[in-house]
């Protein structure tokens, strides 16, 4: 996929949108690994989703998570599995969320497996309205 150059609109959007959840350390939280020579090399954010408060879950909160990446040149080296593992302890110590979603890619599964994820217990469906 293009992600086009350094001043494509979508950065501009995304940067906002990260700044705004990250005031936000009760429902929002991102863990990255910093390399001395590259910057960030990888990183795994998660947020709570307010759902309706059920049996099961009386606060109504689900956790997702996304953005798990690892610049290819740092790839096979735990940086990935580190931040997920801090970002599961923020969501197990400082949110009251009982589930934790996530989509995964056929690359990323084993990851994912490793740490507990499996298929939910309801399949997911999804509809795209727009484009």
């Amino acid at each position: 996929m293009e992600t086009g150059d350094a001043d494509a609109p979508w950065r501009v959007a995304s940067a906002q949108w990260f700044a705004e959840r990250l005031r936000l350390p009760g429902e929002f939280a991102a863990f990255l690994v910093d390399d001395p020579e590259l910057g960030v090399v990888a990183s795994a954010v998660g947020g709570c989703d307010a759902h309706a408060p059920g049996p099961a879950n009386p606060s109504g909160l689900h956790g997702h998570i996304s953005n798990v990446a690892t610049d290819p040149r740092r790839r096979r080296r735990g940086h990935a599995g580190a931040c997920l593992d801090a970002l599961l302890t923020w969501f197990r110590e400082e949110t009251p969320v009982t589930v934790v979603y996530l989509n995964a890619t056929v690359v990323g599964a084993g990851l994912y497996e490793s740490f507990g994820f499996a298929p939910p217990r309801h399949p997911a469906l999804q509809l795209r309205t727009g484009a």
